[in-house]
């Protein structure tokens, strides 16, 4: 397996291969750039509707199939975003989202494979760019792009999570090369991938340390987190959200799964590498619908890791003490990785409490309870050892 294959690379992990501050849309966008460009202030009007509801419906679905990946990406992040305001940007939740975002949204999500609304790689992956084009992809050269009200804490929520998926791409050029380093029953250079995968889970882990630095648990739970829910299991909603103009739809309300850090694709690589299993339950069974979530290439990575991965009975087979113990110590670090997300989602999440319309502090963004089900899936994967 190379990552190059899958749109990834050792550098920078899952997240997008260009920046997007270096991509021009068309003069047909024109309008809908501005738009995006001044949300924050189009929702701080407190009538964000009114605003995207004047916006011109560019036609973009024969541009959609034949533009660059680059292009068609760039448009989703802004599209995503004022689809998302259009929602959720008001006291009151729509029933329906208008034809001139809903015909673009889906012409877009449709070339890539993905919902047509904000998903993971919109709100992070892609939604980056460093300051000094010189410099490295960390914390201290890094700014978002595209936001819904901005400042500091929207900022270095999305921020934390571009540097641990860069940090994270390590672990995954690391996974591609073990299946390799198994098929040829290599032990030394098994453990010497394992080792440095252990490492970068600790670099990781700093970049996660610093969420409290600059993401205040109440701004987020009030300011940042109400923009990126979804459509399904949101009694706001009531059964979902009608996308106008959209012939395939028929005038149903379409459930779609909000944005999570849950559509990350860190860790479902390496319970695919590590061949961790979970037993049936309402997360496992949300996990796995999320996998459709995930942009197209990420998935194939992800199947692919797990069809061709033998690392658990290669080490298991073997002899050497030190190759199982670095082995149990990446599990472990996966183990520890969705503890500190459990610790998170206590306190920016579970401890909030506020009356803001489909913004429950016991349902995740994607739309499930989630607390008793992380607790029970950190401890499922840390008994998982060999």
């Amino acid at each position: 397996m190379e990552l190059s294959t899958y749109g990834m690379s050792r550098e920078r992990g899952y997240l997008s291969h260009y920046e997007i501050d270096s991509i021009n849309l068309p003069s047909d966008f024109a309008s809908v750039v501005e738009a995006a460009d001044n949300l924050s202030g189009l929702l701080t009007t407190g009538r964000v509707r009114h605003w995207l509801d004047a916006l011109p419906d560019p036609q973009i679905q024969d541009w959609a199939k034949d533009a660059s990946e680059e292009e068609v990406r760039t448009a989703m992040v802004h599209y995503s975003f004022l689809v998302q305001a259009y929602v959720w940007g008001e006291e009151t939740p729509p029933a329906h989202l208008p034809a001139n975002l809903a015909r673009p949204m889906v012409a877009i999500a449709d070339r890539l494979g993905q919902a047509p609304l904000l998903p993971y790689s919109s709100y992070v992956l892609d939604n980056w760019y460093r300051l000094d084009k010189s410099g490295p992809v960390d914390l201290e050269n890094i700014a978002m792009y595209q936001n819904f009200y901005g400042g500091a804490d929207e900022n270095w929520f999305v921020l934390v999570h571009v540097a641990i998926e860069a940090e994270a791409g390590v672990l995954l050029d690391n996974a591609a090369k073990l299946v390799t380093v198994c098929r040829d029953g290599d032990e030394q250079s098994a453990l010497t991938l394992l080792t440095e995968m252990d490492a970068a889970w600790e670099r990781i882990y700093g970049h996660f340390a610093r969420m409290p630095e600059r993401c205040d648990p109440y701004v987020y739970f009030h300011r940042v987190r109400p923009y990126i829910h979804g459509w399904a299991n949101n009694p706001a909603l009531d059964g979902g959200l009608v996308y106008e103009g959209i012939e395939r739809f028929g005038g149903k309300p379409q459930a779609f799964r909000g944005q999570t850090g849950s559509q990350s694709s860190i860790v479902p690589a390496m319970d695919a590498l590590f061949q961790v299993a979970h037993s049936d339950d309402p997360l496992k069974n949300f996990l796995d619908e999320l996998h459709a979530y995930r942009p197209v290439p990420h998935r194939r990575f992800i199947e692919d890791l797990a069809e061709q991965s033998t690392l658990r009975s290669f080490v298991s087979q073997s002899g050497n003490a030190e190759l199982k113990e670095a082995f149990n110590a990446c599990l472990e670090q996966s183990a520890r990785f969705r503890t500190r997300h459990l610790e998170y989602a206590a306190s920016y999440i579970n401890k909030q409490a506020g009356s803001i319309a489909g913004n429950d502090p016991d349902v995740g963004t994607g739309g499930t309870p989630f607390m008793k089900y992380l607790k029970k899936h950190r401890d499922e994967n840390r008994a998982q050892v060999v």
